[in-house]
């Protein structure tokens, strides 16, 4: 018959064993990690990559309600629309309850933009880069965001590729090729990063901008769904290796990886999508020297702002 000294033995035995085993489960996962991690710079150390200056240093102000607002500015270094920040929105996480947000501004939304006269959002960023945006979004939204993520188009393509070899499932609503750079089928369909990225910024119908900005936020759920996946967990390091040439931002890579780990690891819920301006929320006009721009019905939009985000 086993004593009582007999017994505390075997379980600090079985103590240790399980111990170690942790130990030597995180070092692999860890090794694995950097291993994955290099590879994925390996494939992008050619890229010219995005490396763009601007004169004012980004003051990003934490929220007071403890989440975090990343914004995501989307450019092309291929030529089109380079100055100009093609895609803007708001990214929020919810460390508590690990619930993900995002918010798309419309680019021709006619804001006041310090400094200057009134004129399109995404002027903002041609004129004074990422913190004259983030003063533009908090003069005329009442949103402080902390970081800023500056994402090359070409990195998108990269990243989706890296992260899902045999393509993004996405129900392609209608037959899509004007000015996207790839022809498109309707139907339910994997769709390779350039591929993607076409479908994301088609605009070519009666939608317009709104179609558009819509299924930039249907692609950005969809790549974050297959992320979650275990495939796409596997495949996040290396993710991160091929982005990290085309991804300019004010977060330190231990930050990023932070970020996006904990975001995944968490399980993640839905994603909360919002498209300002509201439904019924503006009127279209024109200025001279500005073009046809969206004119908000501030109270509406901002209420609904505020609302979606605190």
């Amino acid at each position: 018959m086993e004593t009582r000294q007999q017994r505390r033995k075997k379980k600090m035995k079985k103590g240790r064993v399980f111990f170690a085993l942790i130990i030597l489960f995180s070092i692999f996962i860890l090794i694995f990690s950097l291993t994955q991690y290099w590879l994925g710079t390996q494939m992008s150390k050619d890229a010219q990559g995005l490396d763009l200056e601007f004169e004012q240093e980004f003051e990003g102000v934490k929220s007071d309600s403890g989440k975090v607002n990343v914004l995501l500015i989307g450019v092309d270094s291929r030529g089109e629309e380079q100055s100009r920040s093609d895609t803007m929105m708001i990214a929020q996480w919810d460390g508590e309850t690990d619930q993900v947000k995002l918010v798309s501004l419309m680019r021709d939304i006619y804001v006041d933009i310090p400094g200057y006269q009134s004129y399109k959002l995404n002027t903002a960023f041609y004129l004074g880069g990422p913190e004259l945006l983030r003063q533009t979004i908090k003069e005329n939204f009442n949103i402080d965001v902390e970081h800023y993520m500056m994402i090359d188009f070409v990195a998108f393509e990269d990243m989706v590729d890296a992260l899902a070899p045999d393509g993004i499932e996405i129900d392609v609503e209608k037959a899509m090729s004007e000015k996207i750079g790839v022809s498109l089928e309707e139907g339910q369909q994997k769709l390779n990063g350039k591929e993607l990225l076409g479908y994301a910024r088609f605009r070519a119908d009666a939608e317009g901008d709104f179609g558009r900005v819509n299924r930039q936020q249907q692609v950005i759920e969809a790549v974050k769904d297959h992320a979650m996946s275990l495939s796409g967990v596997t495949k996040t390091p290396k993710l991160l290796g091929v982005a990290q040439p085309y991804i300019q931002t004010n977060m330190s890579n231990a930050k990023q990886i932070e970020l996006m780990s904990r975001i995944i690891l968490s399980g993640g819920a839905d994603l909360d999508r919002l498209t300002i301006p509201i439904e019924n929320g503006y009127s279209n006009a024109s200025y001279p020297g500005v073009g046809s721009v969206l004119e908000l019905y501030w109270e509406e939009n901002n209420e609904a702002l505020q609302e979606f985000l605190n």
